[in-house]
């Protein structure tokens, strides 16, 4: 297995395949109407050796934090491992794009700068300038990394316990909490991951996400470029635009790995033309691995159904829990296995905190066993540990957990006894974790973190919204296997242009600072929404009152 290596042979992510010698291929990139562009592990060490020189040039020393918010993928990882060569900490971030306000954006990453005490940002060309007047570090562009000469740079010794990269929250904002993992935790994580999922030296992973989205970042590049796996890469803008790309892909490479957010299923089955997928062959895959939203059984099965004629069976797909704190994976299903589907009573469910087996039950995908390195456990409210179905919060605790929020003293993801507490809810069955909902506010959707206060923090600036009441919440939806964002406000007019006008800047202004899309709108009277006794707004309380008061649909 190929783990072997990772936990015999390797002491540091400098050790890694794609630094080897060799053509062994370490990328293909592939786009809509493009030759693909394919990088053997010589090709890829030589840039990085290069780019390293660069980073030295620029006064990049060991230590420093270097934020990569390029739109180019191929050079974003490049950068990264650049860094790694150094000494230096990378960590992969959303860059700007024409969909988000990029004062919010400078402001938000400013304070990560602020904070994390940032060295440099690399960014597009288009909006390095405008960046670079936004924030107290350097920020260098595309073009002046093409013009930069490289110098010889020798490896940093890194030991297995320094801080190797950092991951930042998934989310659309409050992006400065960042989780600082070190080398000797990410190979743990990949060694114990590997054998859960049976790499071997046969696969080919395939994969759209982004890169600085956990998921993306472990198992969609660092995965396959330290075990030597090769990696066929496409943009998620590609992707979205052109689902059908995901399973050429498949088919003319020979992919046999990929990691989806649920609501990925359902864009697949719904937005792929039948005369995109006429011929395709998706026989060789492996495992298609559902991970990072709330996992739905009819999204399973409408992918199989809808790419039956492809070859692609039920055995193929498979579950995994993960956060960025424990690298990735906590949990795995196994491949050539369908997930355990555990049928049980609803009212048990909500009322009883337990999960109950029955017949005509509803169904709960497991999300596998824990994989080797860690452990799960479930505890009440009082953070006592407790029996098999019985709903709870889940508790993590690792080889693989990250070192600490970087410099960020404040916050203490551990419990007093070890345990890093994820804010997520579920129970244990026959040692298969079942993950039901979360803990905290958090809304998913479109495998994007939706932190519900940034959301109303924008409402609440809009004309005509009584300044904070305002409420956002997810409101699951069959059709797209994700949740969809509704937002319930408070407003004094009581005019239906006056209305309209609302309604439309609430979408218009959410999705500009958030690059979320704002399904459902509501406008009330004052004094509609529920607050606690100490003045907050309610979300679940209000989220209840809004489903109980009317049928879910699309408005203004």
């Amino acid at each position: 297995m190929l783990s072997r290596q990772t936990r015999q042979t390797y002491t540091t992510l400098l050790d890694a395949a794609c630094l080897q010698s060799g053509d062994a291929p370490v990328v293909t990139f592939v786009a809509t109407d493009a030759e693909p562009i394919q990088w053997t592990r010589r090709d890829f060490a030589g840039r990085v050796r290069h780019a390293a020189g660069q980073l030295a040039q620029f006064g990049i020393q060991p230590r420093d934090l270097v934020i990569i918010a390029h739109t180019q993928h191929l050079e974003s990882m490049v950068l990264f491992w650049a860094a790694l060569y150094l000494g230096a900490i990378p960590s992969m971030f959303p860059t700007l794009t024409e969909k988000l306000d990029p004062d919010i954006y400078a402001r938000n990453l400013s304070e990560l700068v602020r904070l994390s005490e940032v060295k440099a940002v690399f960014a597009a060309s288009e909006y390095a300038d405008f960046l670079r007047g936004m924030l107290a570090c350097s920020v260098y562009s595309d073009s002046d990394l093409l013009a930069a000469p490289s110098v010889d740079v020798q490896p940093y010794q890194a030991q297995p316990e320094d801080v190797a990269f950092l991951q930042h929250s998934s989310g659309t904002t409050g992006l400065q909490k960042g989780v600082a993992l070190s080398h000797g935790a990410v190979l743990n994580q990949l060694a114990s991951y590997s054998d859960a999922i049976q790499l071997n030296d046969r696969d080919v992973i395939v994969s759209w996400l982004p890169l600085y989205h956990d998921m993306g970042l472990i198992a969609g590049f660092l995965l396959p470029l330290v075990q030597g796996v090769p990696l066929v890469l496409m943009s998620p803008f590609d992707w979205v635009r052109h689902p059908a790309l995901l399973l050429k892909a498949f088919a003319e490479h020979r992919g046999t790995l990929c990691w989806l957010p649920n609501f990925a299923y359902n864009h697949l089955a719904n937005r792929v033309r039948e005369r995109d997928s006429l011929g395709l062959d998706l026989s060789n895959i492996r495992a298609i691995i559902n991970c990072s939203e709330p996992v739905r059984d009819d999204s399973h099965q409408r992918l199989v159904e809808r790419f039956a004629d492809n070859s692609l069976r039920p055995d193929m797909l498979a579950v995994s829990y993960a956060m960025a704190e424990n690298t990735f994976a906590v949990t795995q299903t196994v491949p050539g296995h369908q997930p355990t589907i555990d049928r049980v009573d609803l009212a048990a469910l909500q009322q009883q905190k337990r999960a109950i087996p029955v017949e005509a039950g509803v169904p709960q995908v497991s999300c596998g066993r824990v994989i080797a390195g860690s452990q799960v456990r479930v505890v009440d409210d009082d953070m006592q540990p407790l029996s098999e179905r019985h709903v709870g919060h889940i508790q993590v605790r690792s080889d693989c957990m990250l070192t600490a929020y970087y410099k960020r003293p404040d916050l203490q993801p551990f419990s007093v006894d070890g345990w890093y507490q994820t804010g997520d809810r579920g129970y244990l069955a026959e040692g298969e974790l079942y993950v039901i909902g979360r803990t905290k506010d958090l809304i998913i959707n479109a495998g994007k973190n939706v932190y519900p206060q940034d959301v109303e923090a924008v409402i609440n600036e809009i004309e005509g919204v009584h300044a904070g009441r305002a409420v956002a919440f997810g409101v699951p939806d069959e059709r797209e296997g994700t949740e969809l964002i509704a937002v319930v406000a408070e407003v004094d007019s009581d005019d239906a242009a006056e209305h309209k006008r609302i309604k439309r800047e609430v979408r218009s202004q959410v999705g500009r600072a958030t690059d979320v899309t704002i399904s459902y709108v509501t406008l009330v009277e004052r004094g509609w929404l529920i607050k606690t006794s100490s003045g907050k707004i309610a979300r679940a309380a209000n989220r209840d009152k809004w489903l109980s008061q009317q049928t879910v649909r699309s408005e203004g």
